[in-house]
């Protein structure tokens, strides 16, 4: 097997697990939602979690895409239209992002913990 063929097997790996992501999110958020139909807000929660799935759904494919076209066809037409669906989809991404949480992805929520700061390791016992 070549070095190509292993790489266009493992983009579409990463393609399927994109598809499945999505597909999975939306039976579980349908499921939660038919289960938990008499609880308030369940519209806007099957929304959330629909919009979960399908962001990491996105965020595979996107990954899938890059895999095949830098590692297997690096050619300007390729990057370019490889530029061209990153664009899309990223769009994509943070529209669902401010769908989902009523803000972009780089605004914090007040009073919230950042979550990119390192907590600092406790000190080890020294006994």
């Amino acid at each position: 097997m070549t070095f190509a063929e292993v790489i266009e097997v493992v983009g579409k790996v990463v393609d399927a697990a994109g598809v499945a992501a999505i597909v999975v999110g939306a039976l579980y958020a349908t499921f939660l939602s038919m289960t938990r139909r008499h609880e308030g807000n369940v519209y806007r929660l099957f929304r959330r979690r629909l919009g979960r799935s399908i962001l990491l759904g996105l965020e595979l494919l996107v990954a899938a895409d890059i895999i095949r076209t830098v590692a297997i066809t690096p050619t300007l037409e390729s990057v370019g239209v490889l530029a061209a669906i990153v664009l899309i989809r990223t769009f994509l991404s943070f529209s669902l992002e401010l769908e989902i949480t009523g803000r972009w992805p780089w605004q914090q929520v007040p009073g919230a913990p950042d979550p990119d700061k390192a907590r600092p390791d406790p000190v080890p016992d020294e006994t």
